[in-house]
């Protein structure tokens, strides 16, 4: 009876993760290609991307422990 619920909230969870990892890698990705067309980027614009890459990979690979997919949208 306590499990079901145990269950349903991993589930909300694993949407979530999954949802802010897909935002993760567009906005990383977002600010690549705006470093990549900049020709002298400031410190804190490339700090910036190497935050937001950071963030990317580190919930990568927690949904791949999770042994979630990410699906094509």
């Amino acid at each position: 009876m306590f499990f079901r619920k145990k269950g349903k909230l991993r589930k909300e969870f694993d949407e979530i993760l999954l949802h802010q990892v897909e935002s993760l890698k567009d906005e990383w990705m977002r600010q690549k290609r705006l470093i990549e067309k900049s020709i002298d980027p400031a410190e804190d614009v490339l700090n910036d991307l190497r935050i937001a890459e950071s963030k990317y990979f580190f919930l990568l690979r927690e949904a791949k422990q999770r042994k979630l997919f990410l699906g094509k949208s």
